[in-house]
């Protein structure tokens, strides 16, 4: 048997194949297809050199095209378009690696979205998913549902009692963002927030809402929070609020924000038994708080008008815990009270044993807390001279248990009057 020629190419016992005329037979999509078929069979076995490779070039708008003959087919097609859809995140898909990566990667993004929420606050329409929005709120759900069976509806919703910046944070949620939505929420948008979740019924993102309620919770804003939780149907928020507003009556019953409450709040507060505040001071609030609601509404301010603002609340004064003077100089005075009422409370301060049951106004005392007095001197000494200096006069308390300080009295010159500048301070 003959060697083979190293300039030749192979020896092959298979007829040649017979290449297309290219100039005057272009080929087809088909025929390229063919060749790739063929260029996947295995060469003979007496294949001694490499295939030779012809060019092809065809004229096409976009590129050449390089066919390898007879085995092993190289044939270049078209590159694809470039990909221009979610060109921000650059293929998502693979760079996130859970399921909750990839959906979060969705929030606020156009990507896919079927639907857009406008609000009264800003111009730029939010997008989002129905079906995201569905399995994470029965409300949205059931909203979907029937602007699908609406042959009106529309793909932009208005939503005109939330504040975008507030709905971004409910999306985050229901996205189930990588970032915490707590870190979202603050204290000027989390009722807003709670709002939300609420109306979409979000029983999650409303826990995290009511959490951050309590652990914020302080003297300056307990009074709003009552509100806004029984507006909300916070049982356990609202008697975080009372407990707060017990131990700092006093305080509490001087801020503003104790006029702009409702009476359903105002009532709330006066049905307290722990209310450590004296009686006098409650009435004092109930007066000021009924006089700004008349103001509010234009109407005068006569005793008619404000017992009639106050309804039920005046009946939980407790004016039997009142001193006989307390009562005599103020709510007697005051022609709010009924002649009924006010000869029944005077009955009740001579003649308890008697008429306690003809007064309609509770005697039960508000505060569990028992008041004790504790004299700087001891009886008989407070004749005695006490001078004053520079130095500090302190008095130390040793004691088993929580107090709460009422009050002070303070001593002065016992000759004639005389103005001090005191500076009191307490240390624990």
């Amino acid at each position: 048997m003959p060697k083979a020629n190293s300039s030749s190419s192979f020896v092959s016992p298979h007829p040649p194949i017979p290449l297309p005329d290219h100039h005057n037979h272009p080929i087809s999509r088909r025929s390229s297809s063919l060749l790739n078929e063929i260029s996947s069979l295995p060469p003979p076995a007496n294949a001694v050199s490499s295939n030779p490779t012809y060019t092809e070039h065809e004229n096409d708008d976009n590129q050449n095209k390089q066919i390898s003959l007879p085995f092993n087919w190289q044939v270049t097609k078209k590159k694809q378009p470039q990909r221009t859809v979610f060109d921000s995140y650059s293929f998502f898909q693979a760079s996130k690696l859970s399921l909750n990566d990839r959906i979060s990667a969705l929030c606020l993004n156009e990507y896919m979205s079927d639907v857009h929420f406008e609000f009264n606050d800003s111009e730029e329409l939010i997008p989002a998913h129905k079906f995201v929005l569905s399995v994470g709120s029965c409300v949205f759900e059931a909203m979907f549902q029937r602007n699908s069976e609406s042959t009106a509806s529309s793909s932009i919703i208005h939503i005109p009692d939330m504040e975008s910046q507030s709905f971004r944070v409910l999306l985050r949620f229901l996205y189930g963002d990588s970032n915490n939505p707590s870190l979202f929420i603050t204290h000027d948008s989390v009722m807003s927030i709670l709002y939300g979740a609420k109306k979409y019924c979000i029983l999650g993102l409303e826990r995290l809402c009511v959490d951050f309620l309590k652990k914020n919770i302080s003297i300056e804003n307990a009074l709003i929070l009552l509100s806004q939780a029984r507006l909300f149907d916070e049982a356990q928020l609202a008697a975080q609020c009372l407990e707060v507003i017990d131990k700092n009556a006093m305080y509490a019953l001087q801020t503003p924000e104790l006029l702009d409450i409702d009476l359903e709040t105002l009532m709330a507060i006066l049905k307290r038994d722990t209310l450590g505040v004296r009686e006098i001071k409650l009435w004092q609030t109930c007066l000021a708080w009924a006089k700004n609601k008349c103001k509010k509404t234009n109407q005068t301010m006569t005793p008619e008008t404000i017992r009639q603002t106050l309804g039920g609340a005046l009946k939980l004064v407790r004016f039997p815990l009142m001193s006989q003077e307390e009562f005599a100089q103020g709510p007697a005075q005051s022609g709010i009270l009924t002649d009924k009422e006010v000869i029944s409370i005077f009955l009740y301060f001579n003649l308890p044993a008697k008429s306690y049951k003809l007064c309609e106004f509770d005697d039960e005392p508000r505060s569990t807390f028992k008041e004790y007095i504790v004299n700087r001197f001891r009886e008989g000494e407070v004749e005695h001279r006490w001078s004053y200096s520079d130095a500090f006069d302190r008095i130390r308390f040793k004691c088993d248990r929580r107090l709460s300080i009422a009050g002070y009295g303070l001593y002065g010159s016992i000759r004639e009057p005389f103005e001090y500048n005191v500076h009191i301070q307490v240390n624990e």
